[in-house]
């Protein structure tokens, strides 16, 4: 059966971030994607120069009208990333609880964009609607260290203070949460990020319980800008096929890699989407999930 994403993230001319990043994955795993562009850069802004339009609430909403007018806004998931504007996340808001009545088993995956190793890229004052109106609603939460301690006020200095903070996370609305990227040392060593999940589930018996996991990657010698975008997106493609195991509903990714003493610059570290197509579809299992 078709099973369709509402996808709602940033857009670039050149390059891979946002649903440029997500759409063309999805599609590689069998999903119908309808894109709404929060915004439209002719490139990502690590670049020297950018420029582009920004999505206003009243355009999403005139968008959106124009599904609904034709009943065609029937989704089992939506999909949201970066975005500038508080009326526009508020409309997000919005749009999903009226497609959650629609089809109460719809899956809303969030990634929280706001910023990244104790900086913020967005204002401020998209804080609290992320906190107050945004988790509430969501299935899924991507949040990296820092945003995940920006919503709950707390900072992670071990893998204990990790697992308190997506406990809060959970009791705040989602079901599953993944930190995407911490600064917590792996036991492996400091070559290692480390990434942590945790996932809430019914047993078959009716009881409850919860399944935490540690994820050890290589570290990789350079920024790639829209990793956290594919991440997102193949952790929703992996969730849908495995629902009730997180451990394996992770995708190692395809990434151009730096050399050492190499320095790219910003259009030679763009994701190489079109060639990691056998990647997508079969992955390689390179990184093994710990349970905790």
């Amino acid at each position: 059966m078709e099973c369709r994403v509402l996808s709602i993230q940033s857009h670039v001319v050149r390059g891979y971030v946002g649903n440029k990043s997500a759409t063309f994955p999805l599609q590689v795993l069998g999903f119908e994607v309808d894109s709404i562009n929060s915004v439209q850069f002719s490139n990502h802004t690590g670049y020297t120069h950018w420029k582009g339009q920004v999505l206003t609430a009243e355009e999403l909403n005139v968008l959106y009208e124009g599904i609904k007018l034709n009943n065609v806004n029937h989704y089992d998931y939506i999909l949201t990333g970066y975005t500038r504007d508080t009326s526009f996340l508020e409309t997000v808001v919005d749009i999903v609880q009226e497609l959650k009545r629609l089809n109460p088993k719809l899956v809303y995956v969030c990634d929280p964009v706001m910023g990244d190793q104790g900086s913020m890229y967005v204002p401020e004052n998209i804080l609290p609607v992320y906190r107050d109106q945004v988790v509430a609603v969501a299935d899924i939460l991507t949040p990296n260290q820092f945003e995940a301690e920006l919503l709950t006020g707390r900072t992670i200095s071990t893998e204990k203070d990790a697992l308190d903070v997506m406990e809060l996370l959970h009791q705040m609305g989602p079901d599953t949460v993944v930190l995407t990227s911490t600064d917590l040392t792996s036991p492996h060593g400091d070559q290692f990020l480390v990434a942590l999940g945790s996932q809430k589930m019914v047993r078959t018996d009716g009881s409850k319980s919860t399944q935490k996991i540690r994820i050890e990657m290589p570290k990789v010698d350079a920024v790639f800008v829209g990793t956290g975008d594919l991440f997102t997106a193949m952790l929703l493609a992996w969730s849908h096929h495995h629902p009730n195991d997180l451990k394996v509903s992770n995708t190692p990714m395809y990434i151009p890699m730096a050399g050492p003493g190499k320095r790219p610059n910003p259009a030679q570290l763009e994701l190489r989407m079109v060639q990691s197509k056998k990647d997508i579809e079969d992955p390689d299992i390179v990184v093994e999930a710990t349970i905790l």
